[in-house]
This record gives structure tokens, sequence and C-alpha cells, in this order.
């Protein structure tokens, strides 16, 4: 008997035995060789908030939402977020904000994250910090347990069960996160650059502690966004004293792109880290400062205005928040710009649906991840 191809047979077959495993743990569809995630839970801010700080505290008006919904859709922006494009992606319905209690629907994921939230607690411009969607998160799961375990033995199954996650879907789900700016932005305005670099470290230590919960709580699957290029924002531009040298071609404040450049070196050494912690578990980094400073870099030749041009509200002569107006001397400030499409910043701080699309398009399929593997392939 020839014992190397024996070995050999061994091998093939303990590898396909292996691959049917994890093919059926995260509920990949053998022949498109891609992930079926029956759910997504995103933790985040404002660039992922579908709907909380709208429902707490009623802080989202018209025009958001103007250009894809319609109407009032929760979202600081004209229309579709990041998050939007990739449920699309992923073929999974748009998710429902977590405190939103009218017309949500749970079965395929739900959202926590919350306009204005950080990271570490009181230091945004949120209470829903990180530590808190989490909680949030535990409870969700809990109490969907909780029902499926009490209806378990009905005959009739509850008109509100159909909007419920199965409980054993919440280890195959994928777990995404887009949070930290805030933590940046709300220590630049009440402490030094120094100070802000000297707090990463901590604040990374908490975001870690955030992700090894929901680890322990079954979580298997995690795609991380890190930040992006603070100083490239509108608002940034329009209220940082420029000095020689502080401001790169594209008009961005450099101070404030290296802190968050460092911010993200280090949040790119913590995935590593509970990469090597959790090997059963799927971390992929996802590089959105390159992708949001490329199409920054590149505004006119892709279709839009200078990326420092905002559509929505003012910042000139007298400040006021997107959805509101005022009329100052006879000036009326307050009025969107006709073309949304064609701005890359929508109020000086959130991005356009036509920007998201644009970042969207070149972070999902990989080409900006660590590993280098698209969405729809980040489980395996």
């Amino acid at each position: 008997m020839n014992h190397r191809k024996v070995i050999n047979d061994l091998l093939v077959c303990f590898t396909l035995c292996l691959r049917s495993t994890l093919i059926e743990g995260y509920g990949v569809n053998y022949g498109s060789n891609k992930c079926l995630y029956p759910a997504i839970y995103n933790f985040g801010d404002s660039n992922s908030d579908t709907g909380t700080v709208y429902a707490a505290f009623t802080g989202i008006q018209p025009p958001n939402g103007e250009t894809f919904f319609g109407t009032i859709s929760g979202r600081a922006s004209d229309g579709r977020l990041i998050i939007d494009f990739i449920s699309e992606e992923l073929k999974v319905p748009y998710l429902s904000a977590y405190l939103n209690s009218v017309g949500s629907n749970y079965r395929h994921g739900a959202n926590f994250a919350t306009g204005g939230s950080s990271i570490v607690e009181g230091k945004g411009y949120s209470p829903f910090h990180l530590g808190l969607q989490v909680s949030q998160f535990i409870q969700f799961k809990s109490h969907t347990n909780i029902l499926f375990n009490h209806l378990s033995d009905n005959r009739t199954e509850p008109p509100f069960k159909s909007g419920l996650p199965r409980p054993e879907e919440f280890s195959k789900a994928l777990y995404t996160f887009d949070i930290g700016q805030n933590d940046l932005s709300f220590g630049l305005q009440h402490s030094s650059e120094k100070e802000v670099l000297t707090s990463i470290p901590n604040i990374l230590s908490q975001f870690s502690q955030a992700v090894q919960q929901l680890y322990h709580e079954g979580a298997r699957v995690f795609w991380i966004h890190n930040t992006g290029p603070l100083g490239c924002l509108p608002y940034s531009y329009i209220y940082y004293e420029p000095k020689k040298g502080n401001l790169d071609a594209n008009g961005c404040v450099k101070p404030k792109n290296e802190i968050a450049q460092e911010f993200n070196r280090q949040l790119k050494g913590q995935v590593f880290q509970l990469r090597r912690k959790f090997p059963l578990a799927k971390f992929t980094y996802v590089d959105v400062y390159s992708a949001k400073y490329q199409l920054i870099s590149n505004s006119r030749s892709q279709g839009f205005v200078s990326p420092l041009e905002f559509c929505c509200g003012s910042y000139y002569g007298y400040h006021i928040n997107c959805g509101k107006k005022a009329i100052v001397n006879g000036t009326v400030y307050g009025n969107p710009c006709k073309n949304p499409s064609q701005h890359v910043s929508w109020d000086g701080i959130h991005y356009t649906q036509a920007a998201n699309q644009w970042i969207s398009k070149h972070i999902i399929y990989g080409s900006f991840s660590d590993p280098p593997v698209p969405i729809g392939h980040a489980c395996f």
C-alpha cells in the first residue's frame, strides 16, 4: 500500500470535513462560497445611527432623509449611511434602532449606534457610550432568549415573535463597529492635542473590553471600522485657527488628521491582539480613513464640489444646525443646497448619501481591509 497516498487521502478528507463544519457553523452557502449572515448588530455613533437619537431626543429633523427616504429616517444625512449599504450588500433589511419602538423589526438584527456616542463614558456628546450599547445588546439577547423559551410550547406563534431574531443565530451574525470619532473630537474641544494622544490607549482598552464582552455572549464575526479624517470635516476647518503648515493640500487640518491616524494605528494593533486572543473569532479591520481621504483627495474628479463645502446648515456668519432656519439681518440661514449628490459633506460633520455610497463601494469588497476580504467572506 502507498502510505503517502493514504496520508494524502486522509488530509483531503479532514480538510473537506473541516470546511463543511465551518460552512455549517456560519451559515455559508457552499456553492456561492459566501457568508449568509442571518443578522447584523451594529455599534457606533452618528456615522451609523439609523434612528436612536431621533427616538430618544427627536434631534434629527428634515431635510435629513430627503434624498432616499423622502422623510425623516433618523439618519444624520440626506439618505443612506454606510451601514445601510452594508445591509443592502448582505441582503439584510435596514437595521432598526434599538430604541425605536414604532415600526421596528429585529428579525435580522438591531442597531445600537447613537449619534454623539463615544467609546469612553462621558467623553462624547451622548450618554449612550459603547459600554452602554453593549449592555443594551446583552439585555436584548437575554429578553429574546426568554421569550423564545417561554413560548416554545405554544402552538400558535404570536405576531411579535416573527420580528425577533432566533436565539441560535446570535453566534452566526455579523457584528459591526464605527466608533471613536467623538472621543477624539470631544477631547480636542476640552483638552490639548497632547492629552488626547495620551488618552488613546485607555480609549482602545475600553473598546477591547466591549468587544470581549460580545465575544463571551457568542459573537464570532467582527467588522471594525477605524475613524475617518477628522481634519477634513468642514466643521473642523471652519473652527480651526490656521497656522503655517497646518493645512494639507486638500485644506484638511493636519494635526487633527495625525491624531486620527495615531488612533487608527493603535486600533489596528488592538484588533491584532484580539485576533490572537480569540482564534475562533474573525476580526476584520477596515481602513475607512483611507477610503474617505481618497474620496476627499479626488472629489472633483469624482463629480463632487470641494470637500470643504457642505449642503445643510450654516457655520458662516451664523451657526445653525441642519434642519433649523433663521433670518439674521434679512439673510436666511439653514436652507439646504439643491444638489446634495454633488457634495461630500452633508452638514459639515456627516457625509451625504452619495459620499457614503462611494465609500461603501470601496470598503465592502476588501480593498481597505485587513485581512483583504470582502464583507461577504469575513466569516472564513
